[in-house]
Order: C-alpha cells, then sequence, then structure tokens
C-alpha cells in the first residue's frame, strides 16, 4: 500500500489547505477547485486531506455505500433494512481524464435486460465517490459530456443510468475536489459555480521555503513509512481537530447581522443566482467552527468572501478570476457604519483550537503562495490579513491606446505603401482590443471525428441517431428497432413459444450518432504597419477575440501567428487555453512590412505537426488580413505577392479549410483579401459579416474542398 505523503508536512499553501481542511469540516460548503501552475503540488495536497476525513458507516455488502441509519430506498442492491453498519474510511475516488462515460455512472448490461428481464448494473465512480471525495486532476480538460454528468449528480445528489427505457438510480453525493492549470484552458462557467471554494496556488519565492520543500520531498521519496511515522503526531493533531469543529458546527450561529454582510459582500460584486450566498454563509460557519467559536464574525464573512467568490463574480470574457480585496474591505466598512453593532469582543472560548495568537483558527484569507510537495509542521496557520495573488482588478494588462489625433491613425488611401520605415511601417505600441461581439458560426465542411466540440459535424457518441452498427466493443448505445429487426426473422428457429423476443449478441446493434466536434483554429494575424495606420488595429483585435470567444464556447484548440517585419512568429503554440490567447493578442504590437507569405507558411508546418499529434482535430485557418503582401526581393526572384498566392495554394492542396476576415478599409478597395480567398478556396468575410446580427452579413461556410483531386 502506498504511503500518502502527510498533510501536516504540507510546506505553505495555506489558503489551500484551509480550503479543504474547511470542506472536512463541513462537506456542505461544495468542495474546491484549485488552480495553479505546474509543480505545485496540488494534488498532493487533495491526496493527503483524504487521510484526514472521519471514517463512514456503511451498509455491509451494499456497493453504494449505503448509510445504515437511513438507506437509499432506490439503491440497486437494496432493499435495506436500518440497523448497524462497518465502518471503513472515506474514500477518495479520482476520475481520470479520458474516462468513459460507463466508467463513470456505470455499465448496464443490455443484452441480459432485454433477453432475461435483469438489470444487471455495474457501479461506476459515481457510486464509488458516494459519500467520499471525488477527485478530477485536469478538470479543464475532462470531456464536455462526462462534466455535463457531473454538474447533474452533483445538483440532484443522485446518478441516473438510462439505456432505452431501463433505469438504475443510486445516492452519489460527494465532494467534489478539482485541480487545473489555467493555461491549458478555463472551465465552464456552470462547472466553476459547482465548487464550493476557490484557490490559486503557485510556487513560494522565497529561498528558505523552497529549500524546506525540497528538503522534506527527499526525505519523504528515500523512506515514506519513517516520514509518515514522523509526523504522525501532527496528523492525529489535525484529525482530532477536524472532528471537533465537526461536532462544535452544529452550535455555530449564523445570526442576521452576519448573512446581511454576506448577502451585502454578494450584491456588491454582482454575483450571479443565489448559490453565491450560501457557500459564503456555509463557509463562513465552518470557519468559525474551525477557530473554535460559536459565532460568526466579520473576518469569517471576509475569509469566506475571498475563498467562495474569486471564481463567481460577474466578469468580462477572459478575465483571470479574482476578487477586489480594496472593494471587499470598503463594502465591509460601509457596512459598519450603517450597522455598528460591534461583533462580540475576541476571547477565550470552549471548543477546539482556542484562538491564541500561534493558533491556526483565525480567518484565513484566500489563495497564497504555496511550494512544491513539502510544507510546514503546523496545522495551516491563519493571519488575520488575508493574502491573495496579485489579480485585484482580474483585468488584463494592456498598453495605453494612442490618441485619435496620432498622424498615423489616419487612413490612408488605397495606394500607399508600405515601407517598413518611418511613419506607419515602424513598430507601434500596442493598442487595447474593441468590445467583442457575438460572431457568426465558421464550420469545418464534411464530417469528421474529433473530440467533442460545438462547432462542426461529426460522428460522435451524442447526438442524433443518424444510423445502426454492429458494436465495436462493450454496448453503450442500444439501436432497439434495429436490434429488434435483426433478431426478428429467427424466432422460430430459436424456439420461441410465448410472448419476448429472443436476442442474442449476434442481433444487437449500437447507435450511429452525429453530433458536433471541436476543431484546431489556428488564427494568422497580419500586425504590419498597412494595419496600423488605419488606425483600425483595435477594431480588428476586437474581431479576433470575439472569435476566441466564439472557440471558447465551442470547446475548440486555439494558435496564434503574427507576421510582420521580416518574418512570422508562432506567439501561442495550439493550446485549450483561450485566456493565454486573448492575452497575447492584447499585448501585439503592429508595424514594419507585411510577409503574408511568411505567416501562411508557417501556419502550415504548425498544422503539419498538429496533424501528426492530433489526426482527428481538424483545423480551421482564419487569416486576419488587408491582403497587402510587402517584404524585401530578391533580385530576380518572385514578388511578394506572388509567393503569398504560392504559399496559399500550399495550403489549398493540404485540404485546410480556411475564412479571410477581410480588413481593408477606405472608399477604394483593392480586393486583396478576397484574391487570397481565392487561393485558399476559402470564404472571404468582412468585419461586418462577421456579426451574428448584421444586416448585411450572409450565412456563410467554409466550402474549402477537402479533397485536392475533386478541386482541380
Amino acid at each position: 500500500m502506498t504511503t500518502t505523503y502527510p498533510f501536516s508536512a504540507i510546506v505553505g499553501m495555506d489558503g489551500l489547505r484551509l480550503a479543504l481542511l474547511l470542506n472536512a469540516v463541513s462537506p456542505a460548503v461544495g468542495g474546491v477547485l484549485v488552480r495553479g501552475e505546474k509543480g505545485t503540488a496540488k494534488s498532493t495536497a487533495v491526496r493527503a486531506i483524504a487521510s484526514l476525513l472521519p471514517e463512514v458507516d456503511v451498509v455491509a455488502g451494499c456497493r453504494f455505500s449505503c448509510d445504515p441509519a437511513a438507506p437509499d430506498p432506490s439503491c440497486p442492491d437494496g432493499p435495506h433494512e436500518p440497523g448497524t453498519g462497518e465502518a471503513r474510511p472515506a474514500r477518495m475516488v479520482e476520475l481520470p481524464v479520458g474516462a468513459s462515460e460507463d466508467r463513470l455512472v456505470g455499465a448496464l448490461d443490455i443484452e441480459r435486460a432485454l433477453s432475461d428481464g435483469v438489470k444487471a448494473f455495474e457501479p461506476g465512480l459515481l457510486a464509488d465517490a458516494h459519500r467520499g471525495v471525488l477527485y478530477v486532476d485536469e478538470v479543464n480538460l475532462l470531456h464536455d459530456h462526462l462534466i455535463d454528468l457531473l454538474l447533474d449528480a452533483a445538483a440532484m445528489g443522485a446518478s441516473y443510468v438510462e439505456r432505452e427505457g431501463v433505469s438504475v438510480r443510486h445516492a452519489a453525493r460527494f465532494l467534489l475536489v478539482g485541480t487545473m492549470n489555467p493555461e491549458e484552458g478555463e472551465l465552464r462557467p456552470q462547472l466553476l459555480d459547482r465548487f464550493g471554494l476557490t484557490v490559486e496556488v503557485a510556487a513560494s519565492r522565497d529561498t528558505e521555503e523552497r529549500v524546506e520543500v525540497v528538503r522534506r520531498r527527499l526525505a519523504y521519496d528515500e523512506d515514506p513509512e519513517g516520514f509518515a511515522a514522523r509526523w504522525a503526531a501532527d496528523e492525529e493533531a489535525l484529525r482530532e481537530r477536524i472532528a471537533a469543529a465537526r461536532s462544535l458546527l452544529p452550535r455555530v450561529a449564523l445570526g442576521d447581522r452576519a448573512l446581511r454582510q454576506i448577502a451585502a459582500v454578494c450584491a456588491g460584486f454582482e454575483v450571479d443566482g443565489m448559490r453565491a450566498d450560501i457557500v459564503t454563509a456555509r463557509t463562513a460557519t465552518a470557519l468559525a467552527a474551525w477557530a473554535g467559536r460559536t459565532d460568526v464574525r466579520t473576518e469569517d464573512v471576509r475569509g469566506a468572501a475571498l475563498l467562495s467568490l474569486p471564481h463567481r463574480r460577474r466578469r468580462a470574457p477572459f478575465d483571470a478570476p479574482g476578487l477586489d480585496e480594496d472593494k471587499l474591505d470598503e463594502i465591509l466598512r460601509r457596512f459598519e457604519e450603517d450597522d455598528p453593532e460591534p461583533d462580540p469582543d475576541p476571547g477565550p472560548e470552549d471548543g477546539p483550537g482556542g484562538s491564541g495568537p500561534d493558533d491556526p483558527g483565525g480567518p484565513e484569507g484566500g489563495p497564497q503562495e504555496g511550494a512544491g510537495d513539502g510544507s510546514g509542521e503546523q496545522a495551516p496557520h491563519a493571519g488575520p490579513e488575508p493574502s491573495v495573488p496579485d489579480q485585484r482588478t482580474g483585468e488584463h494588462e494592456t498598453a495605453d491606446r494612442e490618441p485619435d489625433s496620432a498622424p498615423a491613425d489616419r487612413d490612408s488611401g488605397p495606394g500607399e505603401a508600405d515601407d517598413g520605415v518611418g511613419g506607419a511601417g515602424g513598430e507601434r505600441a500596442a493598442v487595447g482590443a474593441a468590445e467583442p461581439f457575438r460572431t457568426r458560426r465558421l464550420d469545418v465542411p464534411g464530417l469528421g471525428e474529433g473530440a467533442a466540440g460545438r462547432r462542426s459535424r461529426a460522428r460522435s457518441a451524442h447526438g442524433r441517431t443518424t444510423g445502426a452498427r454492429r458494436p465495436r466493443g462493450t454496448l453503450s448505445a442500444l439501436h432497439l428497432s434495429a436490434t429488434v429487426r435483426a433478431a426478428a426473422p429467427h424466432q422460430l428457429a430459436r424456439g420461441r413459444r410465448g410472448p419476448g423476443l429472443l436476442v442474442r449478441r449476434d442481433d444487437l446493434r449500437e447507435a450511429v450518432r452525429e453530433g458536433r466536434e471541436g476543431n484546431l483554429v489556428l488564427f494568422v494575424v497580419d500586425a504590419s504597419g498597412s494595419m496600423a495606420a488605419r488606425k483600425r488595429m483595435s477594431a480588428i483585435k476586437g474581431a479576433v477575440l470575439s472569435l476566441l470567444l466564439d472557440a471558447y464556447q465551442r470547446r475548440d484548440k486555439v494558435g496564434l501567428i503574427t507576421f510582420r517585419g521580416a518574418d512570422a512568429e508562432l506567439a501561442l503554440p495550439p493550446t485549450s487555453s483561450v485566456d493565454t490567447a486573448a492575452a497575447r493578442l492584447e499585448r501585439l504590437p503592429t508595424g514594419g512590412c507585411t510577409p503574408l507569405a511568411a505567416g501562411l507558411l508557417k501556419a502550415r508546418e504548425v498544422l503539419r505537426v498538429e496533424r501528426l499529434r492530433d489526426p482527428a482535430r481538424r483545423p480551421l485557418l482564419v487569416v486576419v488580413t488587408d491582403g497587402r503582401a510587402t517584404e524585401a526581393r530578391r533580385s530576380g526572384g518572385p514578388t511578394p505577392v506572388e509567393r503569398a498566392g504560392r504559399a496559399a495554394r500550399m495550403l489549398a492542396g493540404d485540404g485546410v479549410a480556411s475564412v479571410v476576415v477581410d480588413c481593408e478599409a477606405g472608399p477604394v478597395r483593392l480586393g486583396l483579401a478576397g484574391a487570397l480567398a481565392r487561393e485558399l478556396r476559402g470564404t472571404p468575410v468582412t468585419l461586418d459579416e462577421l456579426r451574428a446580427d448584421s444586416v448585411t452579413a450572409l450565412v456563410r461556410d467554409v466550402r474549402t474542398v477537402s479533397n485536392p483531386r475533386r478541386a482541380a
């Protein structure tokens, strides 16, 4: 048996440790989402807390962990008679990113259900996690349909398995804990809201703390059992304190004044719905119990808000989660002025932990800087002043906009050259993006088989039924009518004499379904001087930002290539983190020549590599340019326009679906972007036509021919 790293041995990460401990004290808090960079011991801390959870009483032999005092009447292993059960440790069940639906919710044997009328059900991970912890590492990479199942189970406290009219239900109440690296993509707002608390973790920048992390980790790796034995007393002390806080929790009074404070804070931050108020109230109550008090104070409300609101506050697309502590203090200060009733005087109280200066029972702030796999000898220490990473505004840092009166911002005539020197040609500081808007959906033609998403048509496990076939492996989606048709001709030969259908495995047919897939949307953005000189870079960035928002909603991977000066640059390799792409776009400077061919060739190389990594994910190339091509030309060589046309034809020959967003402005149009779209065999779209609410917009599909031979 593997020895778990002791929770009390973790260095730093006070916010994470407190959030996990509060959930251990009060599971009703609703779990915790841990956000942080790689190598910050997120998984180590989550696994370590499981060993501190109290044991649970279960019905002997029940695969669904029914409580003997109140067994589930719908339990598939039931009915159970109320009585005494057996105690076992609370489980921590890990959900792998690549888990199937049957592994999560359980598998129902359709063949036995149809032929024998028997509900043969194999429990899944949701059943294993009942009355325990469900841990999802890299939760932001989980498939959409699994996220939907998690949301349903978390909301209803039960899991339903439906297969062609045969259904099984069982209780599934669990503590949901997830970890994620924001660089790999964000979570859907619906799933974010299901996590009670959120914390940000980052590696400590303190030299001594980092040394201690390494020292403890090396000692653990050398002798796990011996290391755990040295921390056994601290672990037992934490276990006892959790049990004492749980016992005290029902006696903690959440008065009207504390409730009004919570409501004022949630309203002040304009959070959606009422779950934030409820979670904050439960967290403040758990904080008071952890501190050994029976009353909820202002510091408990403040600490609870720092943990429960950062991921729920209303924010603009691509803003990082965070909470403005100054605003929080101002809301609480105004409340104190309107309702000056003082909190009870602090002092020693009966209960676990007391409230001495070295006691970790005080209010904990939001996310603290954390360390790797090691930690502090004491139970998580909470200081009087919460601390969070510098995310007070939650807004991306952007460069100042240039004055409207700048001469280079004026639109120039259609014949203006981009010589790469001075004026529009020199490098210019980044400008902010205009407000994003809702865009029309741009699809990749044909029928794919990529990862589930919401953009292009694809064969998938979920969607509308389009046909039937023999099962390929375990049957999960039965096509009932096709199965009946396959079994009907053989009934006499099989000796059928009464009602019912004699079904054998060879008769079974599974449904073929068509849904939507996510694509790789690769942006190739012209950042040359010809774009900056026409006072439209802000509008162009707004359009790309809108497309990025659309890609986020449709579960796409995105990449960003920019070209200007003498070459093209892969500003962001293909990733699921649309937020990172938006941040790179916001800081994008402009100026110089227009090496359009270099941008297209860089895109071709990126797509070639990604095709090897993930051949099922189809790409959509989005070129944002006015179509100009200006760069240094070798004597006797092809012109920049000819080189760009050759690169475009190579991409078209690869069967890459493409869209050219025409950014040309002015009363006279050269039509260069349209010519580029024809070379790519793609679709030209103006900025106006890109808007879903534009009166002049047309419903357009990408019509690049995937088969180059047929195109020829």
